[in-house]
């Protein structure tokens, strides 16, 4: 066992080492350009979001799809992988994650237009899309598709299942001494009552939690930052410099170099949104949305959303914090987090709590979905209820043991799942630059998609 383990950390090191960062943010950047920077129709995407397209083919409304993908893509990582960067690559890290994101917001502005474009629909009327959707019908690349469908379904165990699972046992025992294994069962139950429901109860329940934990945390954030006023203003300046010169950060910063501030910077980003992972186009694909380009515009909010805002939250929280109170810790990404909102007065560390469980707990509903889909499309739709009750088995298994192995192969399977992807991102750019041509460039986003 130790040596499958040193082999899956080897190959995970090995994976998201800096040919992987090159290649995901290239294709960001290159995304941007080629579809004429997408970014500047923010709030067009926004407004989109929140509007119902109910007379158009899909499953789920587009909130619905993108409170579901951000459920699966907010999560621990927002809080303490920001802390971690910060620790390691130097306040400098908070710049480099929050221009990952703006770049990423083109990458998944493409991942849901192919979604949508190359998405097919069962006799029942249910819709499945995806990378290997796309790979399939836009590349007939069946091959590298069943390959993708393969490496997110096993990742679904692994990041969006077992680890989670694992990070809320863990986490309640410390703070509340609850069993470990109680917590285990009572999260499997918890998980079953939704996602037995399928895509539409994961959807509706994601509606709701979503904006609800997003909104807790980015509050308790702000409040954090009216308490540092006075550093706030340093702290962005910090961050700008030592993004350049991470010598300017002074103290146990001083041996970072920007190659290091630049590295978890952009590393952070990067496997915060999963823009170019193939994971969030998965639920794009189910969409009521009357053409490829409006869903797109949506997806695209979801890099804003949890890059763009959270993580800069976060980091700017952090930096402000080592400001304010130069006497604290930044070594250690976990505990640098618990100084800074210990210092909302009775609520700081519940609210940090509570932000770890729904972040941990709405990323299982979200890969549940994702797994659920490449199971049916490697096998076929009969495996769903076979692979929901598989999944809550997981959940307990997950809170109750070591999970270092889980982790690297978890770790190394999300890596290959980017792989494929980019590869149809990349071959299908031309067909996502045209698509948007016509109907976001020419202003008819409200025209129906040709069949």
């Amino acid at each position: 066992m130790d040596s499958i383990n040193h082999f899956f950390q080897f190959l995970s090191s090995l994976l998201w080492g800096w040919p992987m960062i090159v290649l995901l943010l290239g294709t960001h950047i290159f995304l941007t350009f080629r579809l004429r920077v997408p970014q500047r129709k923010l709030l067009t995407g926004i407004r989109l979001s929140v509007q119902s397209d109910k007379d158009a083919p899909g499953e789920v409304s587009q909130f619905g799809a993108l409170a579901t993908a951000l459920a699966a893509t907010i999560g621990t990582g927002n809080i303490v992988g920001v802390a971690t960067a910060v620790a390691l690559g130097g306040p400098g890290a908070v710049l480099w994650c929050w221009l990952t994101g703006i770049f990423g917001m083109a990458t998944k502005y493409a991942e849901g237009l192919l979604a949508v474009k190359y998405r097919v629909r069962d006799e029942k009327g249910r819709t499945y899309g995806g990378p290997m959707y796309a790979l399939e019908q836009g590349l007939g690349m069946k091959w590298l598709a069943m390959l993708f469908a393969i490496f997110t379904a096993l990742a679904s165990f692994g990041i969006g299942c077992m680890v989670q699972a694992n990070s809320i046992a863990l986490l309640a025992h410390e703070t509340f001494g609850a069993p470990i294994s109680l917590v285990g069962l009572f999260v499997c139950i918890l998980t079953a009552a939704v996602i037995l429901g399928g895509v539409r109860s994961i959807a509706r329940v994601c509606t709701v939690l979503v904006p609800f934990m997003a909104l807790l945390y980015v509050l308790g954030c702000i409040f954090i930052l009216c308490v540092n006023g006075a550093f706030v203003w340093p702290a962005v300046q910090l961050i700008v410099r030592s993004a350049f010169n991470p010598s300017a950060a002074g103290g146990g910063f001083a041996g970072a170099t920007v190659m290091m501030a630049a590295r978890y910077g952009i590393a952070r980003g990067l496997f915060s949104n999963e823009s170019g992972m193939g994971s969030a186009p998965i639920v794009a694909a189910a969409a009521q949305t009357r053409n490829p380009v409006r869903q797109a515009l949506v997806s695209s909010t979801g890099t804003f959303w949890d890059t763009v805002v959270i993580c800069a939250l976060t980091g700017l929280v952090l930096v402000s914090s080592i400001l304010a109170y130069p006497d604290i810790t930044y070594a250690d990404g976990a505990a640098l987090t618990k100084v800074a909102f210990s210092k909302i007065p009775y609520i700081g560390a519940p609210l940090l709590t509570f932000g770890i469980l729904t972040f941990a707990f709405s990323t299982i509903l979200g890969w549940s979905y994702y797994g659920e889909s490449a199971v049916n499309y490697i096998e076929s739709r009969r495996s769903n209820r076979f692979y929901r009750i598989l999944y809550i088995v997981a959940l307990f298994f997950g809170s109750i043991i070591n999970l270092d192995i889980i982790w690297n192969i978890a770790d190394t399977m999300n890596a290959l799942m980017a792989i494929p992807n980019l590869v149809a991102l990349l071959l299908l750019s031309k067909v996502a630059a045209q698509e948007t041509k016509k109907y976001l460039w020419a202003d008819r986003l409200d025209d129906e998609m040709d069949e």
